[in-house]
């Protein structure tokens, strides 16, 4: 069980985000919620969370690109960012890793591997 630490989910996608809140919470984290970069990165003003779960398919500006924005400030990159993404094609997974995504994780997930993957991340 995540006693309490804090996880931000990036994904515009609201069903998703309720499925991955409703894991989360049951397993013990607390989870932030935005659904955009421009809300994440309000909510890291103000937050420090564990880990970030980054949905790679966002409006305006990609996952790709706020994790390579995060990654290059000082203030947030040593906060590690899984990718949670549809995107399973050939390449996908290294360019997401080339962003500076700590770990992937496909759509649709595997409960107890999404949570130990996640656990994996924030333990380390």
């Amino acid at each position: 069980m995540a006693a309490g630490q804090t996880v931000l989910y990036v994904e515009d996608n609201q069903d998703n985000r309720i499925l991955i809140r409703r894991i989360l919470q049951a397993d013990g984290y607390v989870v932030l919620e935005a659904e955009n970069a421009r809300q994440a990165v309000e909510f890291l003003r103000k937050e420090k969370p564990d880990l970030i779960i980054m949905d790679i398919n966002l409006p305006e500006i990609s996952g790709y690109a706020l994790t390579t924005k995060l990654k290059s400030h000082p203030n947030f990159n040593k906060i590690p960012i899984v990718a949670l993404t549809a995107n399973v094609m050939k390449g996908d997974k290294e360019r997401t890793l080339q962003a500076g995504c700590d770990g992937y994780i496909e759509k649709p997930i595997d409960v107890d591997s999404f949570l130990n993957t996640i656990a994996h991340f924030i333990e380390r």
